[in-house]
């Protein structure tokens, strides 16, 4: 459902981009542990290059879309 909402990294130099979901599911880490970015598991990838897609994705709003996307899905409750 947010897979459309996270756009395709172009990669820099040589290096092709990696995958958004393990970027995503490490920053979920974050939020659940409430960690520094210096603990993230190295299963997520380097801590610095999810730091900096994160940032990138708040400065771009895409985790305010996520937040839309999810609000219009969900049916509020009968008053």
């Amino acid at each position: 459902m947010i897979g459309p909402l996270l756009s395709a990294e172009r990669g820099r130099g040589c290096r092709p981009a990696g995958d958004n979901r393990p970027y995503f599911e490490g920053m979920v880490w974050m939020a659940r542990t409430g960690a520094q970015w210096r603990q993230l598991p190295s299963e997520y990838g380097k801590w610095n290059s999810v730091f900096r897609r994160y940032r990138r994705w708040v400065v771009t709003g895409v985790f305010e879309a996520m937040l839309e996307t999810l609000a219009a899905v969900v049916t509020p409750p009968p008053t």
